[in-house]
């Protein structure tokens, strides 16, 4: 078979690049072995949102005193807890289905892709010859080597979701956004939930930020232990036992939550002379491999593993693929959120590593009319910029922190002024008056300087 273009995966970057190439009339081929939509709907962002539905949901319930209404302890059905986050797969499947591919005219092989050279590939029966090869085969959890581990039934994301019976006491090994996520999730169900984390919670995050997170996961009930280093894991009469050194925690159910690992295995990369590490695969800022002619995107290359970052690839690839554009990666303003409750958001650099001159802005949800009228008044928004109000960094932990993340991005990656975000009207009462209150904090302290006093009172003398 011979294509303009062969895509190797079917998650969210591999998808957006063969239906955008196919749509303008590019014949490709697309290899998949496992399921389509890869990780982001079977096992990662749509079955762990839709958990997290759910659990938000069961708190609803419980904290609803303040508002007048009788709290009560909802009884969670977990069979039919797992049909509505199959359900929500379900009507989301059809989008990534193999039929609708090709009705776009895609040519879409259901086996594992193999490299013969860098020109050739085998995929089944099939022996491809294409212009150009896009790598985008993901990522999986990466499993670490603790003693005993092999030897326990235990769970990733990739199985957690088939639950249908309430664990008794589920054991989180891993503090990160994957870990939070579904620790605080399953708390809220009724379940005894325990994260263990080696040094701190959400380390890519903020400590500020992290604090309101970690307050909020122990009102929740998740015991959250830092610090401690799992020496063994062994099977028990109760389920699982792990030791962390003299201590020894016992659960019924354990879920391995230490990060991910990019599928470089198996494909025959050496064959193709593609350099890569058991990080990912090496890019360029153009996404070509070290045959110019197979691009790799997405978390096979081993940098930011989110479904946004590779949907964000597909466009930097068609656009050096198809319109010979040398379009390179930009990610100065990639924004990424955790959606704990509260939810944390990201955009920018870290806040750590900001010049030592600049200036750092914090409005409190709690001044928010709209989050005082939702009693959602736990977090804050925090913004460091240049000495002259250049944006370097914005974090949000809070209510509907993921959607308030948004303007900032866009005023970062479009070079928009912090004037023009505290100018802007903004609907009352909205939790967006926090992006205006923090941005025209700034320029408070000029405003009311004695200068400007001065100046106002000379001219209201002066003009009749």
């Amino acid at each position: 078979m011979k294509v303009d273009l062969c895509v190797i995966g079917a998650g969210s970057g591999g998808l957006s690049v063969a239906a955008g190439a196919a749509q303008l009339g590019v014949s490709v081929a697309l290899i998949e072995s496992g399921k389509m939509g890869g990780d982001c709907l079977n096992y990662g962002c749509v079955p762990s949102k839709s958990l997290l539905a759910a659990a938000k949901r069961a708190k609803v319930f419980r904290t609803s005193s303040p508002f007048g209404l009788q709290a009560i302890d909802p009884k969670i059905d977990f069979v039919k807890l797992h049909q509505h986050i199959q359900e929500v797969i379900k009507v989301i499947a059809p989008h990534d289905s193999a039929q609708r591919f090709e009705k776009l005219g895609v040519h879409v092989i259901r086996e594992k892709a193999v490299f013969l050279s860098s020109k050739i590939l085998q995929a089944g029966k099939h022996k491809i010859e294409a212009k150009y090869y896009v790598i985008a085969t993901g990522s999986s959890p990466a499993i670490p080597p603790i003693p005993g581990l092999e030897a326990v039934n235990y769970l990733t994301n990739e199985t957690i979701f088939d639950l249908k019976k309430k664990p008794d006491h589920l054991i989180v090994v891993g503090g990160g956004p994957i870990g939070c996520e579904l620790a605080q999730a399953y708390s809220l169900l009724g379940v005894k939930t325990t994260i263990l984390e080696a040094f701190s919670l959400l380390p890519k995050e903020d400590p500020e930020i992290v604090d309101v997170l970690r307050r909020s996961l122990k009102e929740d009930g998740v015991q959250v232990i830092e610090g401690t280093q799992v020496t063994s894991i062994s099977q028990s009469k109760k389920g699982i036992t792990v030791s962390l050194g003299k201590k020894v925690i016992e659960g019924s159910h354990l879920l391995i939550a230490t990060g991910r690992k990019a599928n470089v295995e198996g494909f025959g990369l050496e064959k193709a002379r593609i350099q890569y590490t058991p990080r990912g695969i090496e890019v360029d800022q153009r996404l070509r491999t070290s045959q110019k002619k197979i691009f790799a995107l997405g978390d096979v290359i081993g940098q930011y593993q989110f479904t946004h970052v590779a949907a964000y690839h597909a466009q930097v690839v068609l656009k050096n693929c198809l319109f010979h554009i040398p379009a390179k990666v930009n990610m100065k303003a990639l924004p990424w959120v955790t959606f704990t409750d509260p939810e944390i958001a990201h955009v920018g650099m870290l806040h750590s590593m900001a010049p030592s001159n600049s200036k750092t802005l914090q409005w409190p949800y709690a001044e928010c009319d709209r989050a005082q009228t939702e009693k959602e008044t736990k977090g804050f928004i925090k913004v460091t910029v240049s000495p002259k109000g250049s944006i370097l960094a914005v974090s949000i932990v809070g209510a509907n922190a993921g959607e308030l993340i948004l303007p900032w991005g866009l005023a970062l990656g479009k070079k928009i002024s912090l004037r023009m975000l505290a100018d802007v009207i903004v609907p009352y009462p909205t939790l967006s008056e926090l992006t205006k209150k923090v941005a025209g904090s700034f320029y408070t302290p000029l405003l009311f300087s004695p200068w400007t006093r001065k100046l106002v009172q000379f001219l209201m003398k002066v003009i009749s």
